[in-house]
Formats: C-alpha cells, sequence, structure tokens
C-alpha cells in the first residue's frame, strides 16, 4: 500500500527520446493508459537488457504486486489469491493492451477487505487482551506465513498483531513506571495495569484510524503508479516508475537542496503538523512558524487560501514548496488553539549535513596528522551548472587538509549510497596523474572508458578509503578505481561492498508525448537503467561488490547484504580491461598484518564480532510470544546478553579531532553550523573503527 523507492542515486544527468507511437493517432481514453504504453516503449527502448513484455514479466510482477498492495497477507484470504491466478500469465497482454482488469479485479476485492478489516481493530481493540495464556505467539516474518482460509482466521491474524503492538508499548509504559516508584519521582502518575492496558489499547485504536484514513485517500492514480512501478521494477531493482512528486524528492535528495520554507512536515488526524525547522532556512529566519502547529490552509502570496485539512500529503507539498523569491501564507493552529497567519518568503533550503566536510585528527601521542573526510553521497545540482557538487566540495576539503599538513587522508564512504558519476571520475583524479577511472557499456555499443584527463595530482600521500555493506554504486566505482590504481587501501566493515554496477538515467515522460495529449495530465519520469559499468581491470561491481584490502569486523560481517539480496538483480559479467598504470603501495603485506594483529588483541572489535553473530543467529526467531511474562523474560534476556556490547561506541579519549584551520572564521560566524560540527565530531571519537584506520593510514607513512 505505500509506494517505495530505491534509495541509490541515479549516475546521470535526464535526458529526452522521442517515443514512436505504434499508430500515428492512438486512443488514449485516459490517462492511465497513455501512462502504460509510454513506459513500456520507454523500457523497450531504452533498458540495457531489451525490455521482453512476456509471461515472466507477467508472473513477475503478478507476485510483486501482491506483495506492495498486501505484504503482510493481513487483508487477502487465499481463495482470493487463488482467484487472481487466472490473471498471472496475461499481465503482460494486458499491458500491451492498456487493459487494467487485473487492477480493477484486485482492487474491488482489496476494498471488501479492507472494510471489513477496520470493524476487526476497532472491536479488537475495544476489549483488554489476555495476556496471560502460556505459549502464545505471533510470527513477525511475513515470509513464514501464509494467506489464512477464512475471515475467522483472518480476525486472529489481526487480533495477534494487535496484541503484539498492545503488549510491546504497555511494557514499556510499566517499566517507566516501576523506576518512577523505585527513584520515588512524583511527577509521573501513577496507573494501574488496567488503566495503563486500556490508555495503550486508545493510543493503538487512533494510530489504525490514521493508518485507514490514509488508505483511504489513495486515489486510483496513487495505486496505478504502484502497479506501473512494480512492471517497471521486474525488469531489475534499479528501473522505476516516479511521479511527478517522487521525482522533485529524488532531485532534492540528490542536490541536497530545495526551494520552499524548510519545515519538516507530517500528517497527524487530517492536519499538516509542524515536525521540525531546518536551522537557517526562511521558517526559521522567519520566526513565528514553530513546532507542533497545525497547518490549516495555504495561500499564495494574496491569493485566496486554500483548506488543506484531510488533503493528502502529496497534494499539500507542492502547494507549500515553490520558488525562492515568492510568498507562502500560512494558517495555522497554534498549540494553545489560536489561529495565525504566517507570511513566508521561500527561500532556497540547504541540506547542509549531506555535504561533504573535514577534519582533522590526532591520536595518542603520536605526532601525525590525519586528515578524514566524510562524504554521505555523491551529490550534484544538474538543474544548476554552479550549483553544488561533491567533487568540487571535495576538493576544497582536500586542499584545506593539505594546507594543514597532513600525513594522510581518510575518507569515509560508509552508507554512501552513490549518486553523479562524473562527480566520481573528477574527484578520482585528485588523486591519479591522468588516465581511466570506470568503463561504461550500454545495450548494443562497445564499453567506453571514462578519463580524468587532467595530468596533475592535488594529493599524491597516503589514502585510505573507508567503505561498508552499503556504500553502493558510485561508491563502489571510486573505491575500485584507486584499488586498482594502486593508489589507496581500502578498509571496510564488512566483506564487500554493496554490489550496484549499473547506471541509471531519468527520462521525462511529458517530454516525448506528443503535444495532443497534454491534456491528460503530467506523467512523471522514468528512472531507467541504461549501462553497466566495469572496473578497469575488466571485473564488474555487480553483485560482488569491492573486496576490502582491509576487512575489520563489523556489524554486517555474516548477513547477506546488498544487491544479490535484491529481487531480479542483473548478472555479474566482466569485459576486457584497458591500459592503466598500476602502482603498488609500499610494504601492503606488512600494513595488512599489521592491522590484523591490532584487531586480534582489540577488546572492542572482539565484542563486535560476538555481536554480529548474536545478530545473525537471532536473525530467524521472528516468532514473539504475547503472553506478556515470557515477552518480559524473553526482553530480560535480551538485555542481558546486550549488556556486554554497551561500550562499543562508547568516547575514545585518545583521539582529538580539530577543525581545518580554514573553517574558524566560518564557524565562528555560523552558530548552527558549528553545532552541527560538533556532533559530528562526538561521533568520531565515539567510532570504533576510526581509531583502527587513524594506525593503518600512520603504518603507510
Amino acid at each position: 500500500m505505500i509506494f517505495n523507492k530505491k534509495y541509490f542515486f541515479v549516475l546521470s544527468v535526464a535526458c529526452f527520446v522521442v517515443l514512436a507511437f505504434k499508430t500515428a493517432d492512438p486512443d488514449y481514453p485516459n490517462k492511465e493508459s497513455l501512462l502504460m504504453d509510454v513506459v513500456l516503449q520507454s523500457l523497450e527502448y531504452n533498458h540495457y537488457t531489451e525490455a521482453k513484455v512476456d509471461n515472466t514479466l507477467s508472473e513477475r510482477a503478478f507476485d510483486s504486486y501482491l506483495k506492495v498492495v498486501d505484504s503482510r497477507k493481513r487483508f487477502f484470504l487465499q481463495k482470493d489469491i487463488d482467484d487472481f491466478q487466472k490473471h498471472k500469465l496475461k499481465l503482460d497482454d494486458y499491458a500491451k493492451n492498456k487493459d487494467f482488469t487485473f487492477f480493477d479485479d484486485l482492487h474491488e476485492i482489496l476494498d471488501i477487505r479492507i472494510a471489513q478489516v477496520k470493524s476487526y481493530y476497532k472491536e479488537i481493540l475495544s476489549q483488554p487482551f489476555d495476556f496471560e495464556v502460556k505459549g502464545a505467539k505471533f510470527e513477525l516474518n511475513d515470509d513464514k506465513i501464509s494467506y489464512v482460509s477464512t475471515v475467522e482466521e483472518l480476525r486472529e491474524r489481526w487480533a495477534g498483531h494487535l496484541q503484539y503492538l498492545v503488549m510491546i508499548d504497555l511494557q514499556t509504559k510499566l517499566k517507566r513506571q516501576e523506576k518512577a516508584i523505585e527513584a520515588k519521582d512524583s511527577s509521573l502518575v501513577i496507573k494501574t495495569f488496567e488503566e495503563l492496558e486500556e490508555n495503550v489499547r486508545q493510543s493503538i485504536l487512533k494510530k489504525f484510524d490514521q493508518l485507514f484514513v490514509d488508505i483511504s485517500k489513495e486515489d486510483r492514480e496513487d495505486k496505478i503508479a504502484d502497479l506501473i512501478n512494480t512492471i517497471a521494477n521486474v525488469m531489475e531493482p534499479h528501473t522505476g516508475y516516479f511521479p511527478p512528486l517522487e521525482k522533485e524528492n529524488f532531485n532534492i535528495r540528490i542536490s541536497g537542496k530545495l526551494e520552499g520554507i524548510g519545515a519538516q512536515l507530517r500528517q497527524e488526524d487530517g492536519y499538516t503538523k509542524v515536525v521540525s525547522i531546518v536551522a537557517g532556512s526562511a521558517s526559521f529566519r522567519q520566526g513565528e512558524l514553530g513546532v507542533n502547529d497545525l497547518i490549516i490552509k495555504v495561500a499564495q502570496g494574496e491569493e485566496e487560501a486554500v483548506d488543506i485539512v484531510d488533503m493528502k500529503m502529496d497534494d499539500v507539498l507542492p502547494l507549500i514548496r515553490g520558488e525562492k523569491g515568492t510568498e507562502v501564507r500560512l494558517t495555522v493552529k497554534k498549540p494553545d488553539g489560536t489561529i495565525k497567519v504566517i507570511p513566508i518568503i521561500r527561500d532556497i533550503v540547504v541540506i547542509a549535513d549531506s555535504y561533504a566536510k573535514s577534519a582533522v585528527l590526532k591520536y595518542k601521542n603520536n605526532k601525525k596528522r590525519i586528515g578524514l573526510i566524510n562524504l554521505k553521497s555523491f551529490y550534484a545540482d544538474f538543474k544548476d551548472p554552479r550549483g553544488r557538487r561533491c567533487s568540487r566540495d571535495v576538493k576544497r576539503e582536500v586542499q584545506k587538509l593539505i594546507a594543514e599538513s597532513v600525513d594522510g587522508i581518510i575518507i569515509d564512504l560508509r552508507y554512501n549510497g552513490g549518486g553523479s558519476l562524473r562527480d566520481v571520475v573528477d574527484m578520482s583524479g585528485l588523486f591519479i596523474p591522468s588516465g581511466p577511472v570506470v568503463q561504461v557499456k550500454s545495450r548494443e555499443s562497445r564499453p567506453r572508458s571514462l578519463e580524468d584527463r587532467d595530468q596533475g595530482v592535488l594529493y599524491d600521500g597516503p589514502l585510505v578509503i573507508m567503505v561498508n555493506s552499503f556504500s553502493a554504486s558510485a561508491s563502489e566505482i571510486m573505491a575500485a578505481a584507486l584499488q586498482d590504481y594502486g593508489r589507496a587501501i581500502i578498509v571496510g566493515t564488512s566483506p564487500s561492498t554493496f554490489g550496484k554496477g549499473t547506471v541509471q538515467r531519468f527520462f521525462d515522460l511529458d517530454a516525448v508525448v506528443p503535444q495532443r495529449y497534454k491534456e491528460l495530465g503530467e506523467l512523471g519520469s522514468m528512472k531507467i537503467t541504461i549501462q553497466k559499468f566495469f572496473r578497469i581491470n575488466g571485473g564488474s561491481t555487480q553483485l560482488k561488490g569491492v573486496i576490502p584490502d582491509i576487512i575489520l569486523p563489523g556489524l554486517y560481517s555474516y548477513r547477506e547484504v546488498g544487491e544479490k539480496e535484491e529481487d531480479f538483480p542483473m548478472p555479474w559479467t566482466e569485459i576486457e580491461p584497458v591500459y592503466y598504470k598500476k602502482q603498488k603501495i609500499k610494504k601492503l603485506d606488512k600494513i595488512i598484518k599489521k592491522s590484523e594483529k591490532r584487531v586480534a588483541e582489540n577488546k572492542t572489535f572482539a565484542l563486535i564480532d560476538d555481536k554480529a553473530k548474536l545478530y545473525l543467529s537471532r536473525m530467524n526467531e521472528t516468532e514473539m510470544p504475547i503472553n506478556l511474562e515470557e515477552y518480559k523474560a524473553l526482553q530480560e534476556e535480551f538485555k542481558n546478553s546486550n549488556e556486554k556490547y554497551k561500550d562499543i561506541y562508547k568516547e575514545n579519549p585518545f583521539i582529538k579531532v580539530d577543525i581545518p584551520a580554514a573553517d574558524v572564521a566560518t564557524l565562528k560566524s555560523d552558530s548552527i553550523r558549528a553545532k552541527s560540527i560538533n556532533n559530528w565530531h562526538k561521533v568520531i571519537k565515539e567510532d570504533p573503527y576510526i581509531e583502527e584506520v587513524i594506525q593503518i593510514v600512520s603504518d603507510w607513512n
């Protein structure tokens, strides 16, 4: 029921392809039939592997769409699924003929089941639960359960689910009361078990009331978008359909900025609630909009205000966002009940924490100074040639660190999901004289190299790249290139990186549709895999990722994580290598052995490895008790077993973190940014891996 997008960033800018309609003037009675046709043609002409709209695609899309609309198996009965089977091998024909029979049949039954469930949860939550039934359990893993056969069984499934949710919240409140009584804290009003249980049930009821309100707001267009996105996703995981607002949100994530008021919003009880104000934003500077304010109307300048109560968030956001310099007037209800109109001049909201930043690290009495650059994504503002680009920002951070006379540089790409292909090539070029960085291959073309053509090297000292299971795409390109050149030591906290070796490009569907169809409305965009990228040594990061030179114990060391765990990933392949001048890192074997010796003697790493094994053993423990005493005993067991891990992330007193001298003046005049940097410095000192990576750089030096 929830429209979901893969989080990995696209590696190229938007382009346009004119589609060839099968007839001179095809008949599109509505927007959805046009959209289906345009999407299929986009996949056919542009995907790396030619799209085959056949029975295989139909079968995949059928199974995937059932997961989209009822992933927890809490709406459909088995007989519903059996009835849907007649459509299983016809979705390809339906798509080509712009026939939505399967969609209509499924949602007709789904609406009936939703209405039934609405009566179930209200009835179930109206009575106290019995938490004393011995051995009562609830299965949390949806893959381990089947669709139920009867409506009575469906009600029982919901009863178990709701009892589990109430029990978790109830146990939390009971523990809070116990601590208050023990500490003789009179500020907390002590309630009986029955009173707490009823309060929790009412709280859960309110949450589910809101959930079903949200479900009721999903119109046919939202649901069609889910279906079309599902058809695109079964090509491979990184191809998908983006309705107009989803594309706008994607642009915000990859550019690190948006134009608007700078407030985080959430829907609650039909209202649009202000959750937080972005520091330094238009709302922050204006000063009147506050956290917990409820926005009830929105006006564009002096125009008539639009009532947004009970309006979908997808419809609210475009009203509030807008171009820099324009005025929006928000009618808000304050927490004290007063109503106020707040005029705000929209501005560019910069999400500063997403940009590259650097620090200078010192360890113990070692005189060496190590530079650290943190990069969360390979961001780029494709709309503005002068906008922020990570390659330019990282270059500035490297220059700051060179001015500090650092003895080595660490670039932290952990949890970096990727981004701009151009920027990863430019950034890699900061550390090599010249030459190829990555090879890319399209569907019917020969591979071509993307090269750093600048003969200069900005920094030629010791360089370490930190990665983990969630370093993906552009992060893997950079790590692979610098590893192939022998230019950097790759240090990982997992056996390999994510394993995404494909390139996506956005296609604006509205730009390719003839003018005569424009009246049907905006279509949105397609993100389509158009290329695979390969290492300069000919191998691919697809599925296999990048294997680090030094692997440190990590919480995901024993778990299967990455592209190989996605549905329908593209296969690993290889091509011919290209010429590049490789150098050897002197004494790399000795550096690795020194690290291995330290890790073997490091108690913190021993704890991390032990915790990783514990997590693995618990992964299959998905059946939870809904007997309160049994649940409390299990939680106590978990608490006791986790007690020894509590000091893993304690502050390291031997690490000192400084800002580069070039940033001193800026941070003095920007208290908000200074606070953010101070928080980051605290995170660095609590990171168990930083100490070891500093020593790896020192060994190299």
